[in-house]
């Protein structure tokens, strides 16, 4: 009897089904206008698309503009490639186009349905990207559909790494872009860290098209792009912090030496707050719970795991000077290697060593986090059904399966599970022995490289010719993938291996064709062509009478999908293929999940050495351990974004800023705003609300406004006045740095003055932001801990990190008012001095008048003189030596102003 969801299904069909039968009118809409653009000439079709340009910039939506741009795509790839597109391939373009992930089975064309959406979507003149997984992919597959494109008027462009910055923007303004996922994410960090507008990259995030999406937006995703660069140096808090952990007893930490943990407990906690307020490296009333603790905790942290946990000439030796990691394995030295976050540095302040400057993170970004930032984001692979869930959550991304264009006549068999990996190879030599010897090829997937090796050197034994697939060079993968499907041909690859390359049965046409052309370059190409084809029509068929690709698993994979991203290499296009997966007890799948059980089941049932269970009940069983597993590891990442969005949220506030600051042409009120708050905080400051004017600090304000707004004004005079309150100085205060910025407008000339403002608001941005990533990295490094406390880390560090943002941005307000504050013109001489120490030209002589000036007396000048002591020492010349006994010039020593 049928279950309900089953009956249900029977009657209105799946949700996938109602997908597919949507489109079905758009397509015969296609394929109705299609006689209409056959007639077309080749300027016809780009004359076609200029018309749908303007249509689509003057607001026609893409939705209505889809039939007749899908039509005049379909027949510029006919034109420029020969390849007409098939119904299901129009299927996939238009939900690429709504924004989808279309699965589609490999072979069915996915590199040609990517060009219709684009098409489409670049008629808006927003750009478009198509995002491969590797740069041989990227500039194979835009040399290859770069011909669809200039047929309909359009331009492409490729990005890679290395590329020069004048060819990246070109690439940029193409209407179609081809890229890797992490050449696109670093252009973004790098674009937000540029000074000026014309020296950016990319052009915004209209419309993406991800090919392999599985890949890239699940796998790829756990690891961040980080552009780094060199800390400033903290040897001296590293060296402080260090001089306090020999005092540390046993009762104030706790040790994990399994999972090599240290940990400081409460009365930890408590002496270590006391040290660190003795030693002045917490300032006083700061607890080591504040927010702004964040970095001694992770340094302290950091001390306490290299005294406790490292242990010199087992974990690693000093030789010259330098700390050098040992390997745990091999007990082999590793130079070059350094332990991130500080820990290793924490080793050579222990050491007494010269402390290297720490590696600190200057922008990051994770590959959820950019993607999510395009207008319409879509996908295309082979396998995301059993991803939809994750794709849904985090990217907003539906999963659609695309019919194929032919009934899949590929036969999959019910897994084999052998007691040992021993026998589990045996079968498998022996299987590939077998198809083999009557010509069927075979595709044989491991799950690494040295099982690979160590397969082919089985077959090497067993007398079996075959190809071990290495994907270090991606041409050469396409070559041996492109002969996976000759007769009898047996080819052994890792599960990333094969990717963008169909395997087609009796071997790669083209590349027949290309091999036989360098060959024989007397011969005419046609002639050579005509002549491989018809071969190849019948090494076709010897290869399908043979059964077709047979591929071959030697072990399941955590995730499903890996697995049927192998299985479907072979039956593409409707053509006959055989899969099968060889597993034994001792595969880490199996032995994790649940062997005990079957072992003793095949006890139970008295197999025989080298017999396999083969059963549909052992296939659910399996696919329950993959799905647990699969389960697992969407958590982790969802955590893990989880701690990245809060930063992303910030990331993307300070790069909107950026933006509308390079793109600014006046900055002064932005700048001005900034002034009045930094002068509303120090009159908080110092003249506390709701306080009696004798609590009033006259003096700390004046020194204050000194420092912070450049103005000498009588502030002490002011808070002494009869009837004056806050916002009386606060106005006072305001009105003499508009008339200091005033005065500095005219001396500057105010042109320069808008310059130099925005240069000071970006650099200092640049700064704080790079601080600020490095506090939120500790921060996240010692979060985890609150969990011991019953709190929640992830609401803890959203918490905390938006009081450093608050914190950061206050900070930011203060530095640009003060460096504004501080800057002045150069003088003729100084202005000369830099020229003449850049050789451009001599100093002048300096005037007679100035040589026979009157010197002081020198009785006089030292009458009550002390040369540590400023205030004695009246009013030196510029170019005279300092008076503190320096021997530089006062304006390079105390009387540097800037």
């Amino acid at each position: 009897m049928l279950g309900l969801g089953t009956l249900a299904k029977k009657v209105f069909g799946t949700p996938n089904d109602r997908k597919i039968k949507a489109t079905r009118p758009l397509v015969d809409k296609i394929n109705a206008l299609e006689p209409e653009f056959e007639v077309l000439s080749d300027e016809g079709l780009k004359d076609k698309t200029e018309e749908l340009a303007k249509r689509a910039m003057g607001g026609e939506s893409l939705d209505d503009l889809l039939p007749e741009a899908f039509a005049n795509c379909r027949e510029a790839a006919k034109r420029a490639l020969g390849l007409r597109a098939f119904d299901v391939q129009l299927m996939g373009g238009v939900f690429l186009h709504q924004g989808n992930i279309a699965e589609m089975k490999t072979g069915e064309g996915k590199t040609l349905v990517a060009t219709f959406p684009a098409y489409l979507h670049a008629l808006t003149g927003k750009g478009v990207q198509i995002v491969t997984v590797n740069d041989y992919l990227a500039k194979r597959d835009a040399e290859w559909m770069g011909k669809v494109f200039a047929a309909l008027g359009l331009t492409t462009g490729v990005v890679y790494p290395q590329q020069p910055d004048d060819e990246k923007r070109a690439a940029y303004a193409c209407d179609v872009t081809y890229a890797t996922n992490n050449e696109l994410g670093f252009d973004y960090l790098r674009d937000n860290m540029e000074p000026e507008l014309n020296r950016m990259r990319q052009r915004g995030h209209n419309f993406a098209i991800v090919d392999e999406v599985d890949s890239i937006l699940i796998d790829e995703a756990r690891t961040p792009l980080i552009i780094s660069g060199p800390a400033q140096d903290r040897s001296e808090l590293y060296v402080a912090i260090d001089k306090l952990i020999p005092g540390i007893q046993d009762e104030h930490f706790k040790l994990d030496e399994k999972t090599r943990v240290a940990t400081f407990t409460d009365e930890g906690n408590e002496w270590l707050e006391e040290q660190l307020h003795a030693h002045g490296l917490l300032p006083e009333g700061q607890s080591l719970y504040d927010p702004e603790s964040t970095t001694i905790v992770h340094h302290v942290n950091q001390a306490l795991r290299a005294h406790k946990l490292f242990t010199k000439d087992k974990d690693y030796i000093v030789r010259n000077g330098d700390v050098v990691l040992v390997d745990e394995f091999t007990g082999r030295m590793m130079p070059g290697r350094r332990l991130s976050e500080g820990l290793h540095q924490a080793i050579e302040a222990k050491e007494g060593c010269t402390i290297q400057p720490e590696n600190v993170t200057m922008a990051q970004v994770t590959f959820q986090n950019y993607f999510r930032l395009y207008d319409v984001l879509s996908g295309m692979t082979g396998t995301a059904a059993t991803e939809a869930d994750e794709f849904m959550e985090i990217y907003g991304l539906g999963v659609v399966e695309v019919p194929t264009n032919l009934p899949i006549a590929r036969v999959d068999d019910d897994d084999a599970v052998y007691r040992t990996a021993k026998e589990k190879f045996e079968a498998i030599v022996e299987t590939i022995k077998e198809a083999h010897d009557k010509g069927q090829p075979m595709l044989v997937g491991t799950t690494s490289i040295e099982k690979s090796e160590f397969l082919s050197d089985l077959l090497t034994k067993a007398g079996v010719k075959h190809n071990v697939l290495n994907a270090r060079h991606h041409e050469q993968e396409a070559q041996i993938v492109a002969d996976a499907g000759k007769l009898g041909a047996v080819t052994i690859a890792t599960n990333m291996a094969g990717r963008g390359t169909d395997i087609k049965l009796g071997g790669n046409v083209e590349f027949k064709i290309m091999e036989a052309i360098e060959a024989n370059p007397d011969e005419h190409p046609d002639e050579i062509r005509a002549r491989i084809e018809g071969e190849h029509e019948a090494w076709e068929q010897k290869v399908k009478d043979a059964g077709g690709l047979f591929v071959l698993a030697t072990e399941r994979h955590e995730s499903r999908r890996i697995d049927n991203q192998l299985r479907g290499r072979s039956g593409r296009q409707g053509d006959p293929g055989r899969s099968a997966f060889f597993l034994s007890l001792e595969d880490d799948l199996m032995r994790i999940f649940g062997s005990e059980r079957l072992e003793k089941v095949l006890s139970t049932l008295g197999m025989k050495e080298g017999e396999a269970i083969i059963h549909p009940w052992v296939n659910k069983s399996l696919e329950r351990a993959q799905a647990k597993v699969e389960g697992r590891n969407f958590d982790i990442r969802k955590q893990l974004l989880k701690f990245d969005d809060v930063m992303n949220e910030q990331r993307k506030v300070i790069f909107k800023q950026r933006l509308d600051i390079m793109k600014a042409e006046d900055l002064s009120e932005i700048i001005k705003e900034m002034r009045n708050q930094v002068i509303d905080d120090l009159v908080d400051q110092y003249i506390p609300p709701k306080s009696y004017a004798d609590q009033w600090d006259g003096e700390g304000l004046y020194a204050a406004a000194l420092e912070h707004l450049g103005v000498d004004v009588p502030v002490i005079d002011w808070v002494a006045e009869e009837g004056v309150d806050d916002e009386d100085i606060i106005e006072r205060l305001e009105k003499a740095a508009d008339e200091m910025m005033a005065k500095k407008a005219v001396d500057f000339g105010p042109e320069n003055l808008r310059s130099i403002e925005k240069q000071v608001l970006l650099q200092t941005i640049d700064g704080k932001w790079r601080e600020h990533l490095l506090t939120l990295e500790h921060l996240r490094s010692v979060v985890g801990f609150r969990g011991y406390a019953q709190r929640d880390p992830l609401n803890e560090y959203k918490n905390e990190a938006f009081q450093l943002f608050e914190s950061m941005l206050d900070s930011l307000r203060q530095d640009v008012t003060k460096t504004l504050a501080q800057i002045r013109p150069l003088t003729e001489e100084e202005q000369a001095e830099i020229l003449a120490q850049q050789g451009l030209m001599r100093a002048p002589p300096a005037p007679a008048e100035a040589e026979a000036a009157p010197q002081p007396d020198p009785e006089q000048a030292r009458e009550g003189f002390d040369e540590n002591d400023p205030a004695t020492w009246g009013n030196p010349g510029r170019n005279e030596p300092c008076p503190c006994g320096s021997g530089k010039k006062f304006k390079h020593c105390h009387g540097r102003m800037v």
